[in-house]
């Protein structure tokens, strides 16, 4: 059955993420490009940066700001007494390829953690593998030219099956391979214990709630604990 309802997610998942990318909605745009100017115009001097760099599901998109999974993480690292402040970059209907053109502007400031949440839409599209590879590749690059020290830590995704077998199996791949060609921190499944269960998403079927938002946060903690120091 938990099979079944994964597979429905995420051939709905297709459709409306595809849909979305037309028109995503201005707030939300309007949101990000707020909270970075603000971070980027207020800097304190013992506090390090982790920036969050993404497409819907980081923006918190049908919730919130307080609900998106970024800002859980602020509020567990200020629970702990860890000096970072947390930038959600998502985007909703980011690609690869629209990732790529904007990182350079989100990295005009000092990013200490860089967590990369891309490539869905691309395997929801059939994009070929080899360009998302490229993509991502190049986004991890360019933080690397721009701060070296900069932690990069990657989140796989997965896609229906509706794209074929062989596909979908190389897709999925993708991401722990490039983890490894680049010595990343990788989380496995962003969506793990999320996807496919209805209770955990919106109306839309497809945008986690704010309990599913909570288990994404969870999932992201411990690779973001290893990560970082006080």
């Amino acid at each position: 059955m938990r099979s079944l309802l994964s597979f429905c997610y995420l051939f709905t998942l297709s459709l409306l993420i595809s849909c979305g990318e037309k028109s995503p909605k201005k707030s939300e745009d309007v949101e990000v490009t707020t909270k970075q100017e603000d971070t980027a115009t207020s800097p304190t001097t013992d506090q390090k940066t982790i920036l969050f760099y993404g497409n819907s599901l980081t923006a918190g998109m049908g919730l919130d700001p307080t609900e998106a999974f970024p800002e859980l993480i602020q509020k567990k690292l200020d629970s702990l007494g860890f000096k970072y402040q947390v930038i959600n970059a998502g985007l909703s209907g980011e690609t690869s390829a629209s990732g790529k053109n904007r990182v350079s502007w989100v990295l005009k400031q000092k990013v200490d953690v860089f967590v990369l949440e891309l490539g869905a839409n691309d395997g929801l599209r059939g994009i070929p593998l080899q360009e998302t590879r490229t993509n991502l590749q190049a986004i991890i690059d360019t933080v690397k030219d721009i701060n070296p020290e900069t932690v990069i830590i990657l989140a796989g995704m997965q896609i229906p099956p509706n794209m074929g077998p062989e596909y979908t199996k190389e897709f999925r791949e993708l991401f722990p391979q490039l983890a490894k060609e680049n010595n990343l921190p990788l989380i496995p499944f962003l969506l793990k214990d999320v996807a496919g269960v209805p209770e955990l998403n919106q109306a839309d079927g497809i945008h986690p709630t704010a309990e599913g938002q909570r288990i994404i946060a969870k999932n992201i903690w411990p690779i973001i604990e290893k990560s970082i120091s006080k």
